[in-house]
């Protein structure tokens, strides 16, 4: 797990042209759209989920049994290695998890408990990122458009 400036410490590095090096992901995605792998595991529902730009789809899951969200962020064509960010934060606890290195396919997943929490949540694509805060609070619904953190737009 990652502080949350150590997240756009690691973001910002993007901006800066920075990569790191990371384990290729497994499961390819095809088409047009990327559907969510089922990668957070058994009993995770898709209850949100956000376009990156026209490269793919960041997923938030939650399981009701163990209080869990899980984020993981899909390419829409399996290609080269390919900087990618999948993150999760519960806003009230702070605890949160990032994945963030060069994929084929996919980053992730990553876990926070947030159990009748709000949850922040988003990924990045090489430049193309899409990120949503205090949303899906303990009702599972979404309750915030996707913000770009860093340009400050909603």
């Amino acid at each position: 797990m990652q502080a949350v400036g150590a997240m756009l410490t690691a973001v910002g590095a993007i901006g800066a042209g920075l990569l790191v090096t990371a384990p290729t992901a497994g499961a390819a995605t095809t088409g047009a759209t990327a559907a969510y792998n089922g990668v957070c595991g058994s009993g995770y529902k898709v209850v949100n989920s956000m376009p990156i730009g026209s490269t793919g789809t960041v997923y938030l899951t939650y399981n009701s049994t163990t209080g869990k969200n899980c984020t993981v962020t899909i390419r829409n064509t399996t290609g080269t290695a390919t900087y990618m960010v999948a993150y999760v934060r519960n806003v009230d606890s702070s605890e949160d998890q990032t994945d963030a290195g060069n994929y084929r396919s996919y980053a992730g997943p990553v876990y926070a408990f947030a159990r009748g929490a709000c949850v922040e949540w988003g990924g990045v694509i090489g430049n193309q990122q899409a990120w949503n805060y205090g949303s899906n609070c303990g009702a599972l619904a979404a309750k915030a458009t996707g913000r770009d953190w860093f340009a400050g737009r909603n």
